[in-house]
């Protein structure tokens, strides 16, 4: 038995604490602000295994001018900060080509395509199970030439072994009439849905420190070694002794391994979320309105629309223009609903610059594992994550092969 400190409570770090219980070690749990106050909880709530085409799709690069300077674009940046974004951004781009992007989709497979099964799995036991949902995941187009102009996009799904429906404007209204503008629409089965990602992860929370596991609310400010061996995690409350420690800070991550001895390029993507509450009526299915690359998903008593993607580090508060974009397209597309209020959500998601994250043991410090870097699929990818970790530390082997995560990668 091992006593293992996990840093970080959202999806990746409480996954990691419950499989780590699983198979006989001791938990502590860090976390600067307590379970599912990030990423987690502000996400899209899809459980999306067909989500292994990364942003930097062949394409981008000449797209970028247009979609910073259109309004009606997902794209947002703060401009102040494209200086100390330059050397990441570059380094990102550098990924468009056709042979990279295959890469990544090999990469993020393994982690997305079981996402239901696992989720279900982590949950079981826990009281989460509630919250988890199987269903189909709908693509949605202004109309056919929208869907076609994204050709590449499909064809790297159906080399990962995705099969879908594709259905005309008036099929999809059979199965959501509540849309309006949707000509064209793309039907996958087989994938699920969390109706309260923050709830979920909470309750996941509850069942880890009913089972032993120790919460600490506190900001890590080093690590503690001895001849390159973990011994400590140093908070701003002291110290919490370990012999093992997992960073799965999600975007905070990267400052955190410089105490490891690495520089990992991780930068915040920003992303927003509204919510219309007890509306009325209810769309049944998550839909990503392809235009505007944002999900509408059904919840427990509200409906959530998120994404968008904007630049612009960890510092700096909500921005009025992403949240004025989901507002505006959200009224075009469902202008049908009523509903009791609106309330709105930022966050950070963390971007590597090749969208693969980091999982496995840092190299010449025992003990010292990295889980982060999950980018658009973290809630997707993270009940596997928190498995895979649980497996090196317990076995030092993972039921899946490592080598694309490994922490020094081209």
């Amino acid at each position: 038995m091992k006593h293992v400190a996990v840093i970080g409570c959202g999806i990746v770090g409480l996954s990691t604490a419950i499989w780590l219980q699983r198979t006989g070690h001791r938990v502590t749990l860090i976390d600067k602000s307590g379970p599912a106050s990030g990423a987690t909880f502000g996400n899209a709530g899809v459980l999306a295994a067909c989500s292994v085409v990364p942003v930097t799709s062949p394409g981008l690069t000449r797209k970028i001018p247009k979609l910073l300077l259109d309004r009606n674009s997902p794209l947002f940046l703060i401009w102040s900060y494209l200086p100390s974004l330059f050397p990441w951004i570059f380094r990102y781009l550098g990924h468009t080509n056709p042979d990279k992007v295959r890469r990544i989709v090999d990469a993020l497979l393994p982690l997305t395509h079981d996402s239901l099964e696992q989720h279900r799995a982590l949950a079981a036991g826990t009281g989460a199970e509630r919250f988890i949902h199987s269903g189909n995941y709908y693509f949605a187009y202004e109309n056919r030439k929208a869907f076609e102009s994204e050709k590449a996009i499909w064809e790297l799904r159906r080399h990962a072994g995705f099969e879908w429906e594709e259905m005309t404007g008036a099929q999809f209204a059979e199965s959501e009439p509540l849309y309006r503008g949707i000509g064209f629409a793309v039907r996958l089965e087989r994938h699920g849905r969390i109706d309260d990602p923050g709830a979920y992860a909470r309750a996941l929370a509850r069942h880890a420190c009913a089972h032993g596991a120790v919460l600490e609310t506190g900001k890590v400010l080093g690590f503690e070694q001895d001849h390159s061996r973990i011994r400590a995690v140093v908070t701003d409350h002291g110290k919490v002794s370990c012999d093992a420690a997992v960073v799965a800070a999600g975007a905070w991550s990267a400052p955190l391994s410089g105490g490891l001895g690495l520089s990992i390029p991780l930068e915040s993507e920003r992303g927003y979320h509204i919510e219309m509450l007890n509306p009325s009526p209810m769309p049944s299915h998550p839909v990503m309105i392809s235009s505007g690359k944002f999900v509408v998903t059904p919840m427990n008593g509200r409906l959530r629309c998120a994404g968008v993607i904007e630049f612009g580090g960890l510092d700096a508060g909500a921005q009025g223009k992403p949240l004025d974009f989901l507002k505006r397209r959200l009224r075009s597309i469902l202008p049908d609903i009523r509903h009791e209020g609106i309330e709105e959500w930022f966050g950070h998601r963390p971007a590597p610059v090749d969208s693969i994250p980091y999982i496995g043991e840092v190299p010449g410090v025992k003990g010292a594992y990295l889980a982060f870097g999950h980018h658009h699929i973290g809630l997707t990818s993270g009940a596997k994550t928190g498995r895979l970790i649980a497996e090196l530390i317990s076995t030092g082997h993972s039921s899946v092969p490592l080598d694309s995560y490994r922490i020094r990668r081209s």
